[in-house]
C-alpha cells in the first residue's frame, strides 16, 4: 500500500492527530513518520489545522443522553434505571458490567505500577515523564524515564539481545524535522542517556526504536525502526 498518496496520506494524518488511530495502525504510522519526511510535515499540517479549528468552536455543554451512551460504551450497558416519580430524575444503580470493566483496568494497572518502579519521584522535582517500548504482543522490552536532566531507561529480560547490533532510541518531532538520535540503548540492566534540549522546546510525536550497526546508525538517520511509543505523565 502507498502511504504518500494524497488522499491517503492527509486520511491517515487526520486520523492520527484526532486520536482515532489506535493500537497497531497508530504504531505503524509513528514508523512512517519516521521514515518520510512528507507524512511529518503532512501531520504537522493538520495539527494547526485542527488546533485553530478546535478553538474556533464554540463549547456546548452534552446532553444527558449523551453520557448514557457513553456510560453504556465503557461497560455500563446492563445499568438498572429506575424513574424517581417526585423528582423525575432517573437513578442508575451500577450492575455487573461495572465490576467487570475494573476487573479490564488490571493490566493497565499493572503497566503504570511497573513504570512508577522504575524509579522513585520525589515531591519537590517536576513530575517525570514515561514510556514503555513494547512489541505488537504487548511485552514490554524497555521501560524509559525522561526528568529534568536525563533520560533513565531499563532493559527487561524479554529483549533479545543482539552481539551484531546496537538499538538506538530516536526523538521524532511533531513539526516534521527529521529523527534525532537519543543515544544507543542498554541490551541489559539500566543506562542514562544525555536528555536534548528538544524535549523542552519541541512537541515530541513519538519516541522511536531502531536497529543499527554496532556503535549506532553510520549516517544520523534510522537505519530499521522496529518499535515507537509515547511519553506519558503520571
Amino acid at each position: 500500500m502507498n502511504y504518500l498518496i494524497e488522499e491517503r496520506r492527509n486520511a491517515l494524518a487526520a486520523e492520527y492527530v484526532l486520536g482515532t488511530l489506535r493500537g497497531g495502525a497508530r504504531r505503524r504510522y509513528q514508523q512512517l513518520m519516521m521514515q518520510h519526511q512528507l507524512i511529518r510535515e503532512t501531520t504537522w499540517v493538520w495539527e494547526q489545522y485542527i488546533n485553530v479549528l478546535g478553538h474556533r468552536l464554540e463549547p456546548k455543554p452534552p446532553a444527558d443522553t449523551v453520557w448514557q451512551v457513553i456510560s453504556d460504551r465503557l461497560g455500563f450497558e446492563d445499568t438498572i434505571h429506575t424513574r424517581d416519580k417526585e423528582r423525575g430524575k432517573l437513578q442508575p444503580f451500577p450492575g455487573t458490567k461495572l465490576w467487570q470493566s475494573v476487573a479490564g483496568l488490571a493490566t493497565a494497572a499493572a503497566l503504570v505500577l511497573a513504570v512508577l518502579l522504575l524509579r522513585y519521584q520525589p515531591l519537590d522535582k517536576a513530575p517525570a515523564q514515561y514510556a514503555v517500548v513494547q512489541t505488537q504482543q504487548a511485552q514490554a522490552l524497555w521501560l524509559i524515564e525522561v526528568d529534568e536532566k536525563q533520560i533513565k531507561v531499563k532493559a527487561t529480560d524479554k529483549l533479545a539481545q543482539q552481539a551484531n547490533n546496537d538499538y538506538e532510541l530516536w526523538f521524532v518531532a511533531a513539526d516534521g524535522r527529521a529523527p534525532v538520535s537519543l543515544g544507543l540503548l542498554p541490551q541489559t540492566g539500566e543506562k542514562s542517556l544525555n536528555k536534548s534540549d528538544l524535549f523542552d522546546t519541541t512537541e515530541l510525536a513519538a519516541l522511536a526504536v531502531s536497529l543499527e550497526p554496532l556503535g549506532g546508525s553510520p549516517n544520523g538517520a534510522p537505519t530499521t525502526v522496529l518499535y515507537t511509543t509515547e511519553l506519558i505523565s503520571l
